[in-house]
């Protein structure tokens, strides 16, 4: 993945429908790219323990959200994941 993260790009290619912009999807692949990019800022910069607890919490967000598309959406889920190349 690239190391900026550009919304627009990433909600375009996870959107289901035209106006879609905060599905459980599109939030889940936004927040894997921001989760992405601030590793490789942490791995620069180790004492930087401010951003490594966004980072944890972005983490959990992403985990909640994974969970609640898994209980209601077991193929998208399992779609996500692979598109994401996220272990699980």
């Amino acid at each position: 993945m690239s190391t900026t993260v550009v919304k627009p790009e990433i909600i375009k290619e996870y959107k289901t429908h035209e106006k879609d912009t905060g599905s459980s999807e599109v939030q889940v692949a936004l927040l894997t790219a921001r989760i992405n990019h601030l590793t490789e800022h942490l791995r620069t910069h180790r004492k930087d323990f401010h951003s490594r607890r966004g980072l944890l919490q972005m983490a959990s967000r992403r985990r909640k959200l994974l969970d609640y598309l898994k209980r209601h959406n077991l193929p998208k889920y399992n779609e996500l994941l692979q598109k994401l190349n996220l272990r699980k």
